[in-house]
């Protein structure tokens, strides 16, 4: 899979805004948009630009719960379901007639397993008055003309319905607040009371944000075009719940939506939400075929709904939330000429406010301001992408991947050694094989460590080291064809960058940070709800190969990628992995090695057999999203290497085993 960045989509409010800017000179507030008074600021570079100024009372800000009416009824009890929404808004604005945007988090975890680094979950008073507001949102935004909104999703905390893991009733509990928002549903004083409660307190214009399943609601929100989400701010989040549970057929987490759904659900949905759960189960066969049901949480597949701007957030070495989500929502949202963005860093699961809070908060702050309020801060105009290139220090690119990346197919070739040959754009001579016998007990860090050594669980293909750094930016695929002894056969394709390095600890505790007693404040604080956190600093490994793309298949969806058929031992398949998005440089003097091999252990669970494959080298390859193209793999491949540094007496071979990731798509504390 190839991903390009194409043409902007702008929205009516920012041309408007942007048009008489250019006209009068000055900033214009458009009405009904009024948030707390602009101020002054900077963007990156010292130029002065207006902000939103923390000039409201949070002591004094409004704090009530509202229970806005889905329109569904997903527990099947005959009365259509209300969502608990928590809201904190700023009083001065209301008395003085002024309406405020809305900063919005839908969640499942609010009471079950709480959110953020610190875990943190919604607290009430003994009137059932929502008085701690988990994350720093509302400490930081609400003193800014900003009403924060927490969302508990149908099933979770003091909301009625089932969750569906992703399905109508998640999307169509937040998409439902957005309408209350905009005046389209209706919202009560209680749960199942009839006293009417209005939003005549705000403009309506929402953005979403969110780590994990609430980036993922975000998606799924962003997809259905509702109207007045001016914004989503996805961390971490997923496209479609297939490529959660599965990939191309290869089933992970030895376990499907129901797990997750009982995880998250309150006690009391658990008796009411047995035919829901039942259906999670029936409709998410292992097998790992397409359905119904992924159909309807498939949210790329309706990116060309999106309305809102989108600030992608992502780790590049997440496996939890893999990054060919990422990959192929930053695609679909290019393909219909949405305004997006995007952080990729080097962690895995983690939030950027515990991997780079100190420019986080300012450019989050900068982008609502813009999107929300309608300031002309130029957010929209600096680079698209940030890529975090080693641990704490970063790049810029103005368009990701670059205008240059061209996808390149490289060949693999046999060596001097069984299962240890060349990379090369040069195609192997027909005839020309490679076998290997999946080992469940080898995972992609095995793999790596002997990537020049012939072991009997894996065929690896190498460059020679490279005379000039080479740089793959996106997404990328293999192409196999193999032949197995079985059945049955998983594949695994693995991208390695054989050579020393620092990266972050991304398969440690904390995935990439490691978390300090000192605390940093945003925002004013109450008794109940502060808004210090404790900070963080990376956590590093000194290794000798870093794994950064890898994607996993069963050989059975040869024909079909939602169906998946037996195979005849000895008869040869052909099948293309799908390689997760990320933006890796090989430095000169390191090799670029393709690995392929069975059952990434740990990753993915391993089949019923342990087939031998036998590799077609004539007939496999791999795409690889190279800026510069084939050129720049000529010139990297050619010409004298630079002298390698000394490595460090610390070294270790690589980062431990990948922590086998529990099926939560929630925080990395968990």
């Amino acid at each position: 899979m190839e991903i390009r960045a194409r043409g902007t989509r702008w929205s009516s409010r920012t041309l408007v805004a942007a048009a008489s800017a250019a006209l009068l000179g000055v900033l214009l507030t458009p009405t009904g948009a009024q948030g707390a008074q602009p101020g002054p600021g900077s963007a990156p570079g010292g130029r002065p630009v207006k902000e939103s100024q923390p000039v409201y009372s949070y002591d004094d800000a409004i704090r009530e719960s509202v229970w806005v009416d889905t329109g569904i009824d997903g527990d099947e009890d005959g009365r259509t379901d209300r969502v608990a929404v928590d809201v904190i808004r700023p009083g001065e604005p209301a008395e003085q007639g002024r309406r405020i945007p809305v900063i919005m988090d839908a969640s499942p975890y609010y009471s079950c397993c709480g959110r953020g680094n610190e875990s943190q979950k919604k607290t009430y008073d003994a009137d059932g008055r929502p008085v701690g507001f988990p994350l720093y949102y509302d400490n930081y935004f609400v003193p800014r003309g900003y009403a924060f909104v927490a969302v508990d999703l149908a099933g979770t905390n003091r909301s009625d319905g089932c969750v569906d893991v992703g399905g109508r009733s998640d999307i169509q509990s937040a998409k439902a607040v957005i309408d209350w928002l905009n005046g389209r549903a209706r919202g009560y004083a209680t749960r199942t009371g009839t006293e009417r409660v209005r939003a005549d307190w705000t403009t309506g214009a929402t953005g979403m944000i969110g780590k994990s399943y609430d980036g993922t609601v975000a998606n799924g929100v962003a997809a259905t075009g509702v109207e007045g989400l001016e914004t989503i701010v996805p961390i971490s989040a997923i496209s479609s719940w297939y490529d959660y549970y599965f990939q191309q057929g290869a089933p992970l987490y030895d376990s499907g939506p129901e797990w997750l759904s009982d995880y998250v659900e309150s006690p009391e949905a658990r008796d009411r939400c047995q035919a829901v759960q039942q259906r999670l189960i029936d409709e998410a066969p292992r097998t790992g075929d397409w359905t119904g049901l992924w159909n309807e949480r498939d949210y790329v597949r309706n990116a060309h709904k999106v309305r809102a701007s989108v600030f992608a957030v992502h780790g590049g070495q997440d496996l939890n939330v893999r990054a060919k989500h990422l990959g192929q929502w930053w695609e679909a949202l290019s393909d219909a000429g949405v305004e997006h963005k995007i952080w990729l860093s080097q962690t895995g699961h983690v939030d950027p406010f515990d991997f780079r809070r100190a420019t986080w908060v300012p450019t989050l702050h900068r982008w609502f301001d813009h999107y929300l309020l309608g300031y002309e801060n130029g957010i929209e105009r600096e680079p698209m992408a940030d890529i975090e290139r080693a641990p704490d220090q970063w790049s810029t690119d103005r368009v990701w991947p670059p205008r240059t990346t061209e996808p390149t197919a490289l060949r693999p070739g046999t060596g001097t050694a069984p299962g240890v040959g060349t990379l090369s754009r040069t195609p192997a001579r027909p005839g020309a094989t490679e076998t290997f016998t999946d080992d469940p007990r080898r995972s992609e860090i095995d793999w790596a460590a002997a990537a020049e050594l012939p072991t009997p669980d894996k065929a690896a293909f190498l460059t020679g080291p490279l005379s000039r750094d080479l740089r793959l930016s996106g997404a990328g695929t293999v192409t196999v064809t193999a032949t197995p002894s079985t059945p049955t056969a998983h594949l695994s394709a693995v991208l390695v960058d054989l050579g020393p390095d620092t990266i972050r600890d991304y398969a440690a505790s904390g995935e990439g940070i490691t978390t300090l007693t000192e605390r940093t404040c945003w925002g004013p604080s109450t008794t109940a709800d502060s808004s210090c956190y404790r900070e963080t600093a990376a956590r590093t490994a000194d290794v000798d190969y870093t794994v950064f793309s890898r994607g996993w298949a069963d050989l059975g969806t040869y024909a079909s990628a939602g169906h998946g058929k037996p195979l005849t031992p000895g008869k040869p398949y052909t099948l293309t992995i799908d390689l997760a998005a990320n933006d890796h440089v090989v430095p000169a003097g390191h090799r670029l090695a393709l690995i392929v091999a069975g059952t990434d252990q740990g990753l993915i669970d391993p089949p019923s057999t342990t087939p031998t494959l036998t590799l077609d080298l004539s007939r496999t390859s791999a795409r690889l999203p190279l800026v510069g193209g084939a050129q720049a793999f000529a010139r990297a491949t050619a010409g004298p290497v630079p002298p390698r540094s000394a490595a460090p007496e610390s070294r270790q071979h690589g980062v431990a085993e990948p922590r086998r990731t529990p099926p939560i798509p929630g925080d990395s504390s968990r």
